[in-house]
């Protein structure tokens, strides 16, 4: 596997608070934030606001602190890849040291806080969101198989687990479908990332399905996972957990990705151009998991 440990430029680049902020990955930080924001909006019952704010600025940190490790883990295969070279531990603005401990630091602060706040059912679930993302998904599978973002799927599928446990002090149904549509949402969505940036993870040495299995391969999968996704996504209508809104919102929504995933599972050709269906169907799938959040959040409080 090829490594480049981070340039030894720190002491010249001294970290500031803009690249503490980049350690907490704060565009992946808003989806997890939104989906645990809609997970509490869900739930029945009420929490107040100063609760509420508190419980999502506990998601908030502890999806960052989860970010910071994840970094400082991963200095060196970042390093090597152009998406990620210009963070600030392979660039050499921050030791590996302060990224360990603001990481570690910030996800004991989340948690104990979400404790103490909110109830300790939430708190748990926030506890195992990080320790499952920083010690099964980046220390135990990103390296070793091409099934790191399946499995470690399950890490960005938590938050609205714990919107809801925030609550309700327990999870229902509705959280552990919202849970799966994440979980079955993340294959497809990281694998057609993969297919158009495989060349860095190839040289990262991070065995991702394209560079192991093969862009036919990975094209199948991606189709495949679709499918079960789906069926978590449109799930809650017919059971009668959520409304109308939802309901057309999910079909809809789903019937898009379907169509986009189905011109990267049956593309033969890996030609280049401006939007490729892998860049359009990796675009959507973010609108598709805000939207659909939404349509939750939107149907719970006219339900009530």
């Amino acid at each position: 596997m090829t490594t480049t440990s981070p340039p030894a430029a720190a002491a010249a680049l001294p970290a500031d608070w803009r690249d503490f902020l980049a350690l907490t990955k704060p565009r992946v930080m808003t989806l997890v934030v939104f989906t645990g924001l809609c997970g509490m909006l869900a739930a029945p019952g009420h929490i107040h606001p100063v609760l509420g704010f508190t419980a999502i600025l506990c998601i908030a940190l502890g999806a960052g602190a989860a970010g910071a490790l994840n970094q400082w883990y991963e200095a060196d295969i970042d390093a090597v890849m152009k998406r990620t070279r210009g963070r600030p531990l392979p660039a050499g603005r921050m030791e590996r040291q302060s990224a360990l401990h603001f990481g570690v630091g910030l996800a004991a602060f989340s948690v104990i806080l979400m404790g103490l706040a909110i109830n300790l059912a939430a708190a748990g679930i926030l506890t195992v969101s990080i320790l499952f993302y920083v010690f099964i998904y980046t220390i135990w599978l990103k390296r070793r198989t091409p099934q790191n973002i399946v499995i470690g799927g399950a890490a960005g599928a938590f938050p609205p687990l714990i919107g809801w446990a925030a609550v309700t002090g327990d999870v229902a149904t509705l959280p552990i479908l919202l849970f799966a549509l994440v979980f079955l949402w993340t294959p497809p969505h990281f694998w057609a990332l993969a297919l158009f940036v495989q060349t860095d993870y190839a040289n990262a040495g991070v065995p991702m399905l394209p560079v192991v299995a093969g862009e036919r391969a990975t094209r199948t999968q991606i189709g495949l996972y679709t499918i079960p996704m789906a069926i978590a996504a449109v799930a809650p209508w017919p059971l009668g957990l959520t409304g109308a809104i939802y309901g057309v919102t999910s079909i809809l929504g789903t019937l898009v990705f379907a169509a986009l995933a189905a011109q990267v599972a049956f593309r033969r050709t890996g030609a280049e151009d401006a939007m490729t269906p892998e860049k359009r169907l990796f675009r959507y799938s973010i609108l598709y998991l805000f939207v659909l959040f939404g349509a939750v959040a939107l149907d719970a409080g006219l339900m009530r």
